[in-house]
């Protein structure tokens, strides 16, 4: 029996799709800690102010996504306005980061989703663009 990709969306930035012009998508995986994967669960997530950097050392970062505090973390809760990885391929990396030094685009993130059968074992996933200004 072949295993569905069910996918349960989070957060949608729906004003990106309006005001850029997408070129190409590509999925990243977040690095993430405990308390941000169980708030992510329950649907407490912002990209609508986020943008995507490549750093010196050739990682990529989001920034500026806001990951609402869990509400029964407590001291084991992070910055909801934190820096976080985004996990890439390095060839992927590198193809990025030459679009937007030779053409001039930029990264936004598109939604942020789960992706995967089992609840525990999902992945969360972030769409980036590769958008040129209009």
């Amino acid at each position: 029996m072949a295993k569905s990709e069910g996918i349960k969306l989070i957060a949608n930035n729906k004003k990106a799709y309006h005001d850029y012009f997408i070129d190409e998508k590509y999925e990243a995986g977040i690095a993430l800690h405990g308390t941000e994967v169980k708030s992510l669960r329950m649907g407490k997530c912002s990209i609508k102010e986020s943008f995507v950097t490549i750093s010196n050392k050739g990682e990529v970062l989001i920034n500026h996504m806001h990951i609402s505090p869990y509400e029964k973390g407590n001291i084991f809760n992070r910055d909801p306005l934190r820096v976080r990885k985004l996990l890439l391929h390095k060839s992927e990396i590198n193809k990025l980061a030459g679009q937007i030094k030779m053409k001039g685009y930029t990264l936004m993130p598109l939604k942020v989703y789960f992706k995967g059968m089992c609840q525990k074992f999902g992945t969360l996933f972030l769409v980036l663009l590769v958008i040129g200004v209009i």
